[in-house]
């Protein structure tokens, strides 16, 4: 591995190429905050697809990519004299010394929810109003729901086991299907948003990433189902023309393959 010296070099490196791009490139000169921000959105859920593959390699790239989106800002920032790269690196050093008390001070913790804990009321401390508000809003609601579960759990509002989080979990998939029955369509919409919430806590009593289970499962249909679109152009038939019980052959033979 390279060594610390090696590896401020690499950054200085990164640095002064920004300059270069943003004084002599067409494109790069025209950039601001605003026309980065969907790229920089783009890059990070790349950044996630790595990671979920274990590409560590393709993660080594991606890496650089949002690395190259944090300089571009800082870059624009001390264009126009609001901040440079080291106001966002000491910003990032001043909280993690602030909200690691039980490192940098003498506070005392035993384990990681009193880790959590400690954060989220320091937080508080600092001028927060609410838990919530480090939030984002534009978050996927599935993340987002995890998020706000996690947070509120940080002070305290929180199940104490995970068998009551499962009697809310049927207790919410109980009220979905009375609301089926009825056939009211607004309050289907609002009861399966709950069972999606209660289950997505559940995940998390049990350690799982509620994100990253569902897109293990898209992965896994998604490549099931390519295999089946495989076998029917080998046919030469097209898959609307394949009965259920002829594509069920093949998503069987599907399941059967290696992970």
């Amino acid at each position: 591995m390279n060594s610390r010296a090696d590896q401020l070099k690499a950054f200085d490196r990164l640095l002064t190429i920004m300059d270069e791009l943003r004084e002599q490139c067409p494109w790069d000169k025209k950039q601001t905050m605003e026309t980065l921000r969907h790229l920089t959105i783009e890059e990070t859920y790349e950044l996630g697809d790595a990671i979920l593959d274990n590409d560590l390699n393709e993660v080594k790239k991606e890496l650089g990519d949002v690395l190259l989106h944090i300089v571009f800002y800082s870059k624009i920032g001390s264009e126009t004299k609001d901040f440079d790269i080291a106001d966002v690196c000491n910003s990032i050093c001043e909280k993690l010394i602030s909200r690691h008390p039980h490192i940098y001070s003498d506070v005392k913790v035993d384990n990681e929810d009193d880790v959590k804990r400690n954060w989220e009321n320091l937080k508080l401390k600092e001028g927060k109003t609410s838990v919530l508000e480090g939030v984002p809003k534009s978050l996927p609601a599935l993340v987002k729901a995890n998020r706000i579960q996690e947070k509120v759990a940080g002070v305290g509002f929180d199940w104490e086991a995970p068998h009551q989080v499962w009697e809310k979990v049927e207790e919410e998939l109980n009220e979905f299907k009375t609301e089926v029955q009825a056939g009211n369509q607004d309050k289907i919409e609002s009861e399966f948003g709950d069972v999606m919430f209660s289950m997505v806590n559940y995940a998390r009593f049990l350690k799982i990433n509620p994100e990253n289970a569902l897109e293990r499962t898209n992965k896994k249909f998604s490549k099931r189902f390519q295999y089946l679109e495989e076998k029917a152009k080998k046919l030469n038939k097209p898959l609307k023309d394949m009965t259920l019980a002829e594509m069920d052959v093949f998503w069987e033979e599907a399941k059967r393959l290696p992970k």
